[in-house]
């Protein structure tokens, strides 16, 4: 039996504080896990429509990125595609075409995977920052926690790294 290719895509501009939340999460998987050969970690930045290959190419896709849902920062949100039109606005994102979009043009084509949004509620996402709020980065941790369950769901499995990369990233 085949397994289902799970794409678990992280978006958002590092130069903007917590806009860059869902490239930390999939650095901070990248530096402390290990995934079965179905799973694909992608850092998609700001690349908008560009990332309609990796998304087309997948079976099961999690997004993870900020979303602006009303809640207190640090809040969390799972949202399912029956639901993106009404919990994530047209343009709630700085991205170049936002992911929503991405996911239509998918669709249209015939190759768009079953995808599930991972987001946290910011609370600085456009003034110039390397840093992620307090909030959002108290909650690293859940959003990760929130991501391996998805995985899990999607078919894929994990592992804690024995050593976790020493990054020289930036947080």
């Amino acid at each position: 039996m085949c397994k289902k290719h799970i794409l678990v895509l992280g978006v958002g501009n590092l130069l903007l504080g917590d806009e860059g939340a869902g490239v930390r999460v999939i650095e901070k998987l990248e530096d402390e896990y290990v995934f079965s050969q179905n799973v694909e970690l992608y850092d998609g930045g700001t690349l908008g429509l560009r990332l309609l290959e990796p998304i087309s190419q997948a079976d099961f896709a999690v997004l993870v990125d900020i979303v602006r849902g009303g809640g207190a920062p640090g809040t969390i949100y799972r949202i399912e595609e029956k639901d993106f039109f009404k919990k994530i606005p047209a343009k709630c994102s700085l991205h170049e075409l936002n992911i929503v979009e991405t996911l239509i043009f998918a669709q249209e084509l015939g190759k768009k995977p079953e995808t599930v949004v991972i987001g946290i509620e910011p609370l600085a996402f456009t003034s110039c920052s390397t840093e992620l709020s307090s909030p959002v980065r108290s909650r690293l941790e859940d959003i990760v926690s929130a991501v391996l369950k998805e995985i899990e769901r999607a078919g894929g499995s994990w592992k804690k790294a024995e050593e976790p990369l020493q990054s020289a990233r930036i947080l």
